[in-house]
């Protein structure tokens, strides 16, 4: 049941994320939950290295949501070089 609920508020985070970057980003269900556990991960291993988490702490959520946003920028620059790839 843990890898619902961490797949689930994923979703959110992602979604969220999605929600505060400009631009359309046509992503399904499974890739938003992706970038929203991905973001987390994100935010969490910079927090350790800048020392403001512990190795147990859990990243929050305003932390999270930034983590997101940066992978779906990271995101989106890596499929827009694929597409001009694709048209050459």
């Amino acid at each position: 049941m843990h890898i619902v609920w961490t797949i689930l508020i994923g979703f959110i985070i992602g979604a969220l994320a999605r929600a505060l970057k400009p631009g359309n980003d046509p992503l399904g269900f499974f890739m938003t939950a992706l970038i929203g556990i991905g973001g987390a991960f994100l935010a969490k291993f910079v927090g350790i290295a800048l020392g403001w988490y512990g190795r147990y702490d859990r990243a929050g959520l305003l932390a999270s949501i930034g983590g997101a946003v940066v992978l779906l920028v990271l995101y989106e620059t890596v499929m827009r070089k694929r597409a001009v790839k694709a048209e050459d």
